[in-house]
């Protein structure tokens, strides 16, 4: 029997909601207190304390005597159940934005991530669609649309992302040719393009590009201006961005260089 995630104190806040929350309060302030994230939360001492070492095990944060500071800016990634309740609504507006793009019959590449997942939902709305993705939810997905034939990319399980990398060891994958690609990033700049924490996910990101002649970087503002530890894109290698906000300047610059920029919900 399936167990059902509940609340798990007095605000109702979810255990992942809530660390998500400590983990903005570090990069804003660099360090929190046990004391004034059981104010702010609304929950007990011995909670924050059981949050802050559930953060460390997954090298989010340094603990501290009575709080904890920010362990690293770059090489830090939420996994897959921590990212997908961040900026929800922005990701829908964006996939809606990317569906736009896509026509019947197309061949394309999803890439993993909660943005991408996202956008599989919305393919039954298109036919004779062929996807292959690197994501075995998205697949799953994918697999209840009756019009979508899926190319499941076979490699190295990445635990706690539920995708594969490691492509090389499936020699087949370099001789796909498809039409579109539907990138997801963790850090998008002008300067440095699009980035992740990790080497192997972004080895696996090349990978998928190389077998596009577009490619789409779906990017929610969170995101934009900030750097990960490794590039999987320079900046000259996205065709489009897709974004649910941007600074005017930036857009004027990425669109003066050539990318395109859709910003979700505008006309």
């Amino acid at each position: 029997m399936t167990e059902i995630a509940k609340p798990d104190d007095r605000d109702g806040m979810y255990a992942e909601e809530r660390r998500i929350k400590i983990l903005e309060l570090l990069a804003e302030d660099k360090k929190v207190t046990v004391h004034k994230l059981a104010h702010l939360l609304n929950v007990t001492g011995a909670t924050i304390r059981s949050d802050l070492r559930t953060l460390e095990k997954a090298s989010a944060l340094t603990r501290t005597h009575g709080g904890a500071i920010l362990a690293t800016k770059t090489r830090f990634e939420l996994d897959m159940q921590q990212r997908k309740v961040k900026f929800l609504l922005e990701k829908q507006k964006i996939a809606q934005a990317a569906l736009a793009c896509i026509e019947d019959g197309d061949t394309l590449v999803l890439d993993t991530g909660t943005t991408t997942m996202e956008l599989a939902r919305l393919l039954n709305q298109r036919h004779r669609l062929t996807v292959a993705t690197n994501d075995i939810l998205i697949a799953r997905v994918l697999e209840k649309a009756g019009s979508v034939e899926i190319v499941l990319l076979g490699g190295i399980v990445r635990k706690g992302f539920h995708c594969t990398t490691n492509f090389s060891i499936n020699h087949n994958v370099p001789a796909l040719t498809v039409d579109k690609a539907f990138m997801g990033t963790n850090s998008y700049s002008l300067l440095h393009g699009a980035t992740t924490p990790d080497i192997q996910q972004a080895e696996a990101k090349k990978d998928m590009m190389t077998m596009c002649s577009k490619i789409f970087l779906l990017c929610d503002s969170s995101k934009l201006g900030k750097v990960s530890f490794a590039q999987f894109a320079g900046p000259a290698d996205i065709q489009t961005l897709i974004t649910d906000r941007i600074d005017q300047a930036d857009c004027r610059k990425l669109q003066k260089s050539g990318v395109e920029v859709i910003i979700a919900g505008q006309k």
